[in-house]
């Protein structure tokens, strides 16, 4: 199955859930709202024509200047059936950085999510143990938020330009 073929049953199965979708770097990339994450991922797992039966990854992207879609969350998903892979992206604002758990539909989501959680403080509603998982429990903060300099500011050898920031 290819990109466009893909696309094409996803859009059929979907339809309007699909805010928007791209391809980058040979994988197709579909966006949907954060309040759809849980039946969406369920149906593209369930649908017969799609059966994407593996989650491989649950990430997180901070864009600070993206007002009100701050963060991003990604799945990746992997149909062996079709022997094709999909990205699903949800954008949160850093307000309110709030999705629903996909524990219930994958197991290996609990360990991902609880990571997503620990650096870059999202909250995945419903999981049955959010707590940091590789940071230490005292940390009042997530270390992949981009809100902090990498650097001290009076150094003047360094330069956040040189880090992506």
């Amino acid at each position: 199955m290819t990109n466009n073929e893909l696309l094409e049953v996803v859009q059929s199965v979907l339809g309007s859930d699909i805010l928007g979708h791209e391809e980058q770097y040979d994988a197709l990339i579909i966006e949907i709202a954060p309040k759809d994450v849980l039946r969406i991922v369920s149906t593209l797992k369930e649908n017969e024509a799609l059966s994407f039966n593996f989650l491989t990854l649950i990430g997180a992207v901070h864009y600070p200047e993206d007002l009100n879609r701050e963060l991003c969350v990604v799945y990746h998903l992997h149909s062996w059936k079709n022997a094709i892979r999909l990205r699903v992206k949800a954008f949160l604002s850093i307000e309110n950085p709030s999705i629903e758990s996909l524990c219930s539909v994958f197991d290996g989501a609990n360990w991902m999510e609880r990571e997503t959680y620990d650096f870059f403080g999202v909250r995945f509603e419903n999981h049955p143990n959010l707590t940091r998982i590789l940071n230490m429990d005292e940390m009042d903060y997530h270390p992949m938020l981009k809100q902090y300099a990498l650097e001290d500011g009076t150094r003047e050898d360094k330069d956040d330009r040189f880090f992506g920031r």
